[in-house]
């Protein structure tokens, strides 16, 4: 696993944080909830190759 998807999860984290605490101070809290979705829809879709590489190794490991 490479370091450098640890920093950008912690990039998109901190942004999304920012926007939606600026976004919840402007009173638009449904567009605060929208982008912690899509903050979350990136890391997952950025994470998704490790999770098969580690069932891929489990199921190496146990024969399965």
């Amino acid at each position: 696993m490479d370091i450098t998807i640890v920093f950008r999860i912690a990039a998109v984290g901190i942004l999304v944080a920012v926007l939606n605490q600026v976004l919840i101070r402007a009173g638009r809290e449904e567009q605060a909830m929208m982008t912690t979705l899509a903050g979350l829809v990136v890391v997952l879709f950025w994470i998704i190759q490790y999770i098969s590489e580690l069932f891929d190794t489990v199921q190496t490991l146990f024969k399965l």
